[in-house]
């Protein structure tokens, strides 16, 4: 604890300082000046990054709080500011990833007088965040954003929002900056025991690995206990990445068997939502047996265990103490043996890679969007970190796409939110300086934030862009044919040269028509040193085979 004094801008950033928050992202607005006086008269000065519209600073900040574990800051001012940021904060909400929204807000001392974008912000967000609140007075500054702060990182992490009257903003005041720390959960013995004698009598058991595994920093636990034990797993979300591409027990290309043949489930960080059938697996028309398997939920705090699935066990707390906790456990006894079951699923993930090896080098004309990664995978570096921002184009980044080191994979999540990505590449190369950063981008999602391109180029802030071009939201396309035999209000200009936009904002690209041509447009973005998009024209005919539309 140290006590600060100063402006209420200056108390802000001190607190947030305290919490290891290196940059602002902002679009500049008066209700917030003393939020940028309080950076700029920082020792040493926090940065500030500031875009062209509203949603890409909370988008950046929510990226943040996903890649560092450390709560991302987005400063936005009055009324539309804030409401521009609340997709953002939904995202994040339902993403479990740490950040803190401040806003600003009208003067108290005009309040009810209708003054400029007078708004009571709390109560519109308090819905799709941890908290929600208005720190009516200087004096309440320093504690209530330690309060923020602690609250975004602490289990179950997400987003949360204060605000300040303006006239309060400018006021000065003393405080105390905290120790800069969340708060963990302790999980119950009784029930890490109770799951691993479920572990140690299944035949045929599947681990799924969430994003919380990442946010929990139990990705070394997580990896200890699949390799010791030799247990089949998926990974969904930030998950991906903490068992590398290509390791034997990864079977996410085997999904389907996986999932169907198990007899017992046990999920790891994520909610058992529509990515994961609510919670259902196997059953008479799937599993040999005719069995449904067995559920085991485990989850960073008690709040996110599954209410609605039928469970066999669950625990919740610290996850590495819990998947520690399980293994310890399993090797106390007598270890199981799941060899036969990890052979044949291992068969069953090389027999779908020789059968994807045909659409990821397809010389279909117009492009099949596989071709894609088939070009894209193997110019992926080890530490890269890919961004998705579209609907079926993103959907085959899932499928083709492991990476091979934890904490560099970003996609919509459960909100399933579009215009996310220009927020995210941008959070990802100031995170992350010397990796490889790459955004997918489907010409629909791209509508969203393309012009923040600007921003990357003023900031100097290299991305390379790839996207899947077919002329139409075609996750919506196909859905529609299907039901009513037509489409309508789900077609684009027909292949638009996207890469002119990101021209004209001081960046490059090229547009790809043929699929020869993807590798070397590849080479020459990387090599560029700048934002570049690769513009690919793809079928629009060749849709993602989905096996949920997300109800």
């Amino acid at each position: 604890m140290s006590l600060i004094t100063g402006h209420s801008g200056e108390l802000a950033v001190h607190v947030a300082r305290a919490h290891g928050v290196e940059t602002m992202f902002t679009l500049s607005g008066a209700h917030v000046f003393p939020m940028y006086d309080g950076a700029v008269k920082a020792d040493p000065q926090m940065r500030l990054l500031d875009v062209r519209h509203e949603q890409t600073a909370a988008f950046a900040a929510e990226a943040t709080g996903k890649l560092t574990r450390v709560p991302g800051l987005a400063v936005l001012t009055a009324g539309p500011g804030v409401t521009n940021g609340i997709s953002a904060i939904a995202q994040a909400q339902f993403a479990g990833s740490p950040m803190v929204v401040v806003g600003g807000r009208a003067p108290q001392n005009r309040w009810g007088s209708g003054s400029l974008q007078e708004l009571d912000q709390p109560p519109i967000i308090a819905p799709v965040a941890k908290s929600a609140k208005t720190l009516m007075t200087a004096g309440e500054v320093a504690a209530g954003m330690d309060e923020a702060f602690t609250l975004a990182r602490s289990s179950h992490r997400g987003p949360v929002f204060v605000d300040v009257p303006m006239d309060e903003f400018f006021n000065s005041s003393t405080g105390v900056a905290g120790s800069g720390e969340g708060v963990r959960i302790e999980p119950d013995a009784d029930a890490i025991e109770a799951v691993a004698r479920l572990l140690a009598e299944a035949q045929r058991p599947v681990l799924i690995l969430g994003t919380d595994v990442w946010a929990d920093h139990a990705e070394a636990a997580a990896l200890r206990f699949v390799e010791d034990l030799g247990i089949p797993t998926l990974t969904n979300g930030m998950g991906r990445g903490v068992i590398p591409g290509g390791h034997r027990s990864l079977v996410t290309k085997a999904r389907g068997a996986a999932l169907s043949g198990a007899d017992l489930v046990v999920v790891v960080g994520t909610p058992l939502d529509f990515r994961l059938g609510y919670g259902v697996f196997g059953g008479p028309d799937k599993n040999p047996e005719g069995a449904f398997a067995r559920v085991v939920h485990i989850a960073d705090s008690p709040g996110q265990v599954s209410g609605h699935a039928e469970l066999a066990g669950s625990v919740s707390g610290d996850l590495t103490t819990v998947l520690d906790g399980l293994q310890a456990a399993l090797e106390r006894g007598s270890k199981p043996d799941w060899t036969a079951w990890a052979d044949q699923l291992a068969d069953q993930v090389k027999a779908a890679a020789e059968r994807d090896a045909q659409l990821l080098t397809a010389e279909a004309d117009p492009i099949h969007p596989a071709r894609i990664y088939g070009e894209l995978v193997p110019r992926l570096a080890d530490d890269s970190v890919v961004i998705g921002d579209g609907g079926d184009f993103v959907s085959f980044a899932g499928k083709y796409v492991e990476p091979k080191r934890p904490g560099g994979w970003l996609d919509p999540g459960p909100y399933g939110c579009l215009g996310a990505g220009l927020g995210a590449a941008i959070a990802a190369r100031i995170a992350r300086p010397s990796a490889q950063v790459t955004l997918l981008l489907g010409d629909g999602a791209a509508g969203f934030s393309l012009m923040d391109v600007d921003t990357l180029v003023r900031h100097d802030l290299p991305v390379v862009m790839v996207m899947g071009n077919n002329s139409a939201w075609g996750l919506e396309k196909g859905p529609m044919q299907m039901l009513y035999g037509y489409d309508v209000a789900a077609d684009l200009a027909q292949r638009t040269p996207y890469d002119d936009v990101v021209k004209a904002l001081g960046g490059a690209g090229e547009t790809v028509t043929g699929p020869k041509q993807i590798g070397p447009a590849l080479d020459r973005a990387y090599a560029s040193g700048v934002p570049y998009l690769v513009n690919v024209i793809t079928d629009v005919e060749a849709a993602y085979p989905r096996n949920t539309f997300g109800i």
